[in-house]
């Protein structure tokens, strides 16, 4: 979410609450006729990045596509404001469920690889769960997790950042609990001395760094390994 521009704002915007839950019921938009790719990567970009996948998921994206080859990757940057209002987040959730589903009913032999950075990652990791925490109440839009076989079709997901349950008190959001179906295929980067993915980190400047210290081609080369396995 560069929240080294943005820390501040981001912490005191409205209260999230609910609002970044599960899988929409929003239609899901028609894709173009195009051949199926071998791989899809959802990417999520962080607050106040433009529209697009952001500076870590273009990273990722470039590190990925090298590994995997000759393999065909088509991007998917999520849709949503990525803004500084919290509650908004809900509106990447729908989005990255409806292109999922779309993706299992139109191309259903290609694998997908989830990812975000940031706000982003909350994103992601707010679609993976598999149930609603008790006491929130879930948007207009929102009904419920993603079906269980979907997770079939999610080669691995991939979180840079993701923001700590101290960060998420802090703006009274909802706890993120990676899904049982999707834990053992995500891998969550976070550098230690990140104030925004860590309860204890005080480091800002630490959480624009994953793309200096070698995270992202690690994450890269995790996601390739599951695509070909």
């Amino acid at each position: 979410m560069q929240l080294s521009r943005g820390v501040g704002k981001v912490a005191a915007a409205a209260a999230v609450g609910s609002a970044a839950m599960f899988g929409g019921t929003f239609a899901a938009p028609v894709a173009a006729a195009q051949p199926c790719p071998d791989v899809e990567v959802i990417f999520a970009r962080g607050t106040t990045e433009a529209p697009g996948v952001g500076w870590v998921g273009q990273a990722f994206v470039d590190s990925l596509q090298k590994q995997l080859g000759d393999k065909s990757v088509n991007v998917y940057p999520v849709a949503y404001p990525a803004s500084p209002d919290w509650p908004r987040a809900a509106d990447g959730v729908i989005d990255t469920s409806n292109r999922v589903r779309d993706m299992v009913n139109t191309c259903p032999d290609s694998k997908m690889v989830l990812g975000g950075y940031s706000q982003g990652a909350a994103v992601m990791g707010y679609v993976t769960a598999d149930e609603i925490p008790p006491g929130y109440i879930p948007p207009v839009g929102i009904t419920g997790p993603m079906a269980p076989e979907i997770a079939d079709h999610v080669a691995a997901v991939v979180l840079f950042g993701q923001p700590s349950t101290r960060f998420l008190d802090a703006i009274s959001a909802p706890p993120i609990t990676i899904g049982s179906l999707y834990a053992g295929k995500t891998l969550e980067q976070c550098i230690p001395d990140d104030p925004i993915c860590t309860d204890n980190g005080g480091n800002l400047f630490a959480h624009s760094q994953y793309g200096a210290n070698g995270m992202i081609d690690q994450a890269a080369t995790y996601a390739a390994d599951r695509v070909r396995a």
